[in-house]
């Protein structure tokens, strides 16, 4: 093999990987139009991956409740068939219920018809519990392929990653660390990720997200950040939700203040 043909190898395998660092870099995130912060200043949007979970999500609910408040839900169909009337019960109570693949691989693994196949059958899911079909989309890991991401949005998907997370899925994570850690210069604009659920995690490391959320509640009330919806993270409040030509076509994604200035 030339070394032409390995360079240009090396180009296909980075190009294809580009999409995937998009958690970890606000400038490739930016870049590909996949949002990471909110677009609707003077608030942040919670948001839990991973349920539902038949523990985790009910303790989550109640403590939302408690607060007067509300979050997203970006939900497995894999466990949504498990418990649909979770599902319904988080959508009933005021709560968005956004899609996170009907099941949790990683899309680099993937064929793009196998992650056609997933995203379809998610959103089937979710529409036959909740009544209507999800708009926002966060891959699981937050790893896109650039098929996956093309695929999400022709579908009327909107990509929202996040710009603050606890790492409470990891086995070593204290429920102080957690609420330390996703509120770490906690401003408006911040999409925070939290994990209601063990089912792809360390076992039972969603009785610490539990532990952890009533200081994150706190800190978000006394900074006096008011609760968006990932929709809304998306979309903004005030403005119509783009139909799925536009957003196929990143409609509605610009870069927020809060965004751009991370990605410098």
């Amino acid at each position: 093999m030339s070394a032409r043909h390995v360079a240009a190898g090396g180009a296909v395998a980075a190009a294809w990987s580009v999409p995937a660092l998009a958690p970890l870099s606000p400038a490739v995130a930016a870049a590909l139009r996949i949002r990471r912060t909110a677009a609707s200043d003077g608030g942040v949007a919670l948001t839990f991956d991973d349920g539902p979970h038949s523990e985790g999500t009910l303790q989550v609910l109640e403590l939302l409740r408690e607060a007067r408040t509300t979050a997203s839900f970006f939900v497995v169909g894999e466990q949504v068939l498990r418990a649909p009337a979770l599902v319904a019960e988080v959508a009933a109570a005021g709560h968005e219920v956004a899609l996170h693949g009907q099941r949790h691989r990683n899309q680099l693994r993937l064929s793009p018809r196998a992650v056609a196949r997933d995203l379809d059958r998610g959103a089937a899911c979710l529409a036959n519990v909740t009544g209507a079909l999800p708009r926002v989309y966060r891959p699981p890991y937050g790893i896109f392929s650039p098929a996956g991401l093309a695929l999400a949005r022709r579908r009327g998907l909107a990509p929202l990653l996040w710009s603050k997370w606890g790492r409470d899925w990891a086995g070593r994570a204290t429920a102080p660390g957690i609420a330390a850690k996703v509120t770490e210069d906690l401003g408006p604009g911040d999409v925070l990720l939290l994990h209601d659920a063990d089912h792809y995690s360390a076992s039972g490391s969603w009785r610490r997200t539990v532990e952890a959320l009533p200081r994150v509640l706190d800190e978000i009330g006394r900074l006096g950040l008011r609760p968006l919806t990932a929709s809304e993270a998306v979309w903004g409040r005030s403005d119509p939700q783009p139909s799925a030509e536009s957003t196929a076509s990143g409609g509605g994604l610009a870069v927020s203040s809060r965004e751009a200035s991370q990605s410098m």
